[in-house]
């Protein structure tokens, strides 16, 4: 019996999935003149307001984000209750209130805790208490240094071996210094002007452009305060 032939695996792409230019260009403007009518949606979960999108805010110019700050401050918004789905739990002061104290808050707070604790209730143990942590089959060791008690010895020092016969001490080299000739010295000093001048205009430039970024900056302050 001869075996069946299997469909062979085809991962090339659809046709449609690199049209032509011009097929894709009729398409848009066939979209953008008469967009395909579509049912309407129909939602099984309750939308929840996730505020304005990334991209509608870094679209928006950076005035209106200081004026945002300065109505959320002055004016805040007034939002609903929270609905919430759990038990709350109590963790305490958050860490960032406790940064926003002043730190004489805190010690008022350390020293009314070390006068006058607070009581706290009996610890609700879920699982027994372990009776014996060693076995009593273990035999426990001491530490030897706090076994010994004898005085402490000082060895005489080590009397070094006598040398052989002709053996002779090692003779320091010294070294010798070498002077750089004068086409070198001259290299090296006209390289370091050139890098002083290079360091020099290189600090001028940025102090042009820093003094033009301040006059921009206070352009476009004064342009928001002055009087139209």
């Amino acid at each position: 019996m001869a075996s069946e032939p299997h469909p062979e695996l085809d991962l090339l792409s659809l046709g449609d999935w690199d049209p032509p230019l011009w097929r894709s260009l009729i398409g848009n403007l066939r979209d953008n003149l008469a967009p395909e009518k579509l049912p309407a949606l129909q939602l099984t979960s309750r939308p929840i307001e996730v505020g304005m999108l990334i991209g509608d805010r870094l679209a928006v110019p950076w005035y209106r984000t200081i004026f945002g700050g300065l109505s959320d401050v002055i004016s805040p918004e007034v939002l609903p209750p929270l609905q919430l789905e759990s038990n709350p739990i109590d963790v305490g002061e958050l860490i960032t209130d406790q940064l926003s104290r002043m730190w004489w808050t805190s010690l008022l707070r350390n020293l009314a805790d070390r006068v006058a604790p607070e009581r706290q209730l009996p610890l609700e143990l879920t699982s027994p208490p372990i009776a014996n942590i060693l076995p009593a089959a273990w035999l426990q060791l001491p530490s030897w240094s706090s076994v010994i008690s004898t005085p402490k010895v000082f060895y005489p020092d080590k009397i070094p071996e006598p040398h052989p016969a002709g053996w002779s001490a090692p003779v320091a080299v010294t070294p010798v210094v070498v002077e750089p000739s004068p086409l070198v010295l001259d290299y090296v000093q006209m390289m370091a002007r050139d890098v002083g001048r290079d360091l020099r205009r290189s600090r001028w430039r940025a102090r042009i452009y820093i003094g033009i970024a301040a006059l921009q900056a206070l352009f476009l302050v004064a342009g928001i305060f002055w009087p139209r």
